[in-house]
């Protein structure tokens, strides 16, 4: 449980921030249109009081599915990359229609995980944004869907979202929904939470929609990715006109989460959740006491096991010898040259700057 303290002291932090990413469902921009006029009023005080506000939207394939007369949200790719590309356009009418009354530009800007893989071109998305927030303007994020496949989604937009935050150096993420927050057993929302492991996890229900992606885990994981950047998160309801403005007063508004204890780097913290992984090499023990407890760089000598399709720089996971994920990191080696070495060589395999060991 939360100290009351801890939780105060939490909310005082969200009150104070500077730069925030909120994200916004699908389902919430289906079903309420009044949405985008209270997102548009929330941004216009939030620069008033000099805070940067970027905002992550869904939306767009729905949009389009339903201005093609879809009768639900397909399954192939190529329909999907339909629907998006006509509502794209939809989605950015609505946010225009809504914040140009109240002096406000809105930027689109449309990714795809290949472009923030790619260390160049994220630094370029990171100057990008800046300029844009710099210059006052909104930008409006979303996953390129009318040209992104399988192998080069993010997954969802919370996903996208807790990618951002390192991007754009935000310390609040708020994760807008039609839900009031994380709910516990007995269906009543939990206030705070430090640990998402031991406290979160466990509480996570399957849920289905036609309409959006994401559940309560894909949220969870989001906020996990988030906090270890070091940016407090809260799920909440973007039903209640009140929920931004009392949130960023500091008040017991959806579900608070933390921020990380062990934060991770911006560097370390694209090579662990953004880059994917493209194979596995596997520890012995001594390796995984040097890796984990001592910091230190992957030697071949503590590998014992290889596999996967990998060229050097490419990013790996690495297991100790039961098969748990010990972290990730970028290989000096392709991965002939690390089955040759590994056990035999005391060269290094990862660099300790190049390697992401998760917290306990």
């Amino acid at each position: 449980m939360i100290h009351t303290s801890e939780g105060q002291a939490g909310r005082l932090a969200v009150s104070r921030a500077r730069r925030v990413v909120v994200k916004i469902g699908s389902r919430t921009l289906a079903s309420d249109k009044a949405v985008y006029d209270r997102l548009a009023a929330f941004v216009k005080s939030s620069h008033a009081e000099g805070r940067g506000v970027v905002i992550v939207s869904s939306g767009a394939i729905a949009l389009g599915v339903t201005r093609l007369g879809m009768r639900a949200r397909p399954k192939e790719m190529a329909r999907l990359q339909a629907a998006a590309a006509v509502g794209q356009s939809l989605l950015m009418q609505a946010y225009e229609a809504a914040f140009t009354p109240v002096g406000l530009a809105v930027a689109q800007v449309l990714l795809t995980h290949e472009d923030l893989a790619d260390r160049h071109r994220a630094n370029n998305a990171r100057a990008a944004l800046s300029a844009l927030l710099d210059a006052g303007a909104v930008p409006v994020l979303n996953e390129n869907d009318s040209v992104a496949v399988e192998e080069i989604k993010f997954g969802d937009n919370d996903a996208l979202s807790s990618l951002v935050v390192p991007l754009c150096d935000a310390d609040l993420l708020v994760l807008l929904s039609d839900i009031p927050g994380l709910l516990d057993a007995k269906g009543a929302r939990v206030p705070v939470v430090s640990d998402i492991e031991s406290q979160a996890a466990p509480l996570v229900r399957k849920e289905k929609s036609d309409v959006g992606t994401g559940g309560m885990k894909s949220k969870l994981e989001a906020a996990r990715r988030a906090t270890l950047a070091g940016a407090s998160v809260v799920i909440a309801d973007a039903r209640d006109a009140n929920t931004l403005p009392r949130l960023l007063r500091g008040e017991d508004v959806g579900t608070l989460f933390l921020p990380a204890r062990d934060r991770i780097p911006a560097k370390k913290h694209w090579i662990a959740f953004t880059l994917k992984p493209r194979g596995d090499i596997t520890l012995d023990a001594g390796a995984v006491v040097a890796v984990r407890d001592k910091g230190k760089s992957l030697l071949a000598v503590g590998a014992i096991g290889v596999r996967g399709d990998f060229r050097t720089g490419d990013c790996v996971r690495l297991l100790d010898p039961s098969g748990h994920e010990l972290g990730r990191g970028l290989v000096r080696h392709d991965v002939v040259d690390a089955a040759r070495a590994a056990g035999k060589k005391d060269d290094v395999l990862i660099h300790r700057d190049d390697l992401v060991v998760w917290p306990s």
